[in-house]
């Protein structure tokens, strides 16, 4: 890969993820001004720094039952965890993250957990769907995840937003109470701290999604470097695009489908992520990781699963769909 390329690439993802962390906080820290003044501003502050700090990311294990995944043995999946570990080696990670096994259909998969506790899901859909050289490149993204401790960075902002939403209705029901008073003493209404006040929640949930596009681009660009080979990941995000699509609106709805906005998607779209993997895909100056496996597949894993296929995807209990 070219090294000027993928260090401008680095440096672009790591500004504009520092950009967006600090819009959020300094939209908490206005919105707590404008309700109680200079030392609520810097309590609000203060607890979102603590409760960042202090509060540990949920475990893996925990994450994974909501899910009903189950843990793959090293046994069960010997090709598997020797590209993940030769990934969690060229990552830094202190320990390979454990692999788990989940039963849907659906093309999925997902990371949780910090560092040396980690786990990484890999649904029954990808292992059957995907051919080696692009599972490596959808396990050198979640690892690139763990790596750069996005379950950290996202799990600030969430907590951001969610403070945020919080003092926006606090000021809404302060707003309401001194009403009559603007009304009766025909005092100036501030409206820029009103709108501000009223769509707090609506800006912090944007730049909340905008963050988590900015750093799916990252362990893109994270997980090209790590496998060596950017177009095993972009080939894995073209087939996963076309599954998706699904077999009906392929059939009923030929054409093109109906845009989703992109302030509101929590993923980049993939044309635009697969065109930046092809940019790194230029010069090769990193050994991929399946060149010190030749002739590796998943063929143990997949004959171990058998021929019994999960049940179809649905919304559970939890209020996940799988």
């Amino acid at each position: 890969m070219d090294d000027i390329r993928l260090l401008s690439h680095k440096l672009r993802n790591r500004l504009q993820s520092a950009a967006l962390m600090g819009l959020l906080a300094l939209l908490l820290v206005y919105l707590a001004w404008m309700i109680g003044g200079g030392v609520l501003a810097w309590f609000s502050l203060g607890v979102v720094v603590i409760l960042s700090l202090a509060n540990p990311a949920a475990s893996p294990r925990l994450a994974m039952a909501l899910y009903r995944a189950r843990p793959l043995a090293y046994e069960q999946a010997p090709r598997l965890y020797a590209v993940v570990a030769e990934l969690a080696r060229r990552a830094g990670l202190p320990r390979v993250p454990v692999l788990y096994y989940l039963p849907t259909r659906v093309m999925n998969a997902f990371t949780t957990g910090v560092g040396g506790d980690a786990a990484i899901a890999v649904s029954d859909g990808m292992l059957r769907g995907l051919r080696m050289r692009e599972l490596t490149g959808v396990l050198a993204h979640e690892v690139s995840h763990i790596a750069n401790g996005d379950t950290r960075v996202m799990g600030f902002a969430d907590l951001v937003s969610r403070i945020t939403g919080t003092l926006s209705l606090m000021g809404q029901v302060l707003l309401l109470v001194s009403l009559p008073l603007w009304v009766l003493t025909d005092a100036p209404i501030p409206w820029v701290p009103i709108l501000v006040l009223v769509s707090a929640p609506t800006l912090s949930a944007l730049v909340q999604l905008a963050l988590s596009r900015n750093r799916e681009y990252e362990a893109d660009r994270s997980a090209a470097e790590l496998s060596g080979d950017p177009l095993g990941l972009a080939s894995a995000l073209q087939k996963l695009e076309r599954v998706q699509s699904g077999l009906w609106e392929r059939l009923v709805m030929p054409g093109p489908r109906i845009p989703e906005p992109s302030l509101l998607r929590t993923h980049p779209p993939t044309e635009e992520r697969v065109r930046r993997l092809g940019e790194l895909a230029v010069e090769e100056s990193t050994e991929p990781v399946l060149g010190a496996f030749p002739g590796i597949s998943n063929d143990d894993l997949l004959a171990l699963l058998g021929a019994a296929r999960p049940a179809a995807p649905r919304r559970r209990i939890t209020g996940l769909w799988y």
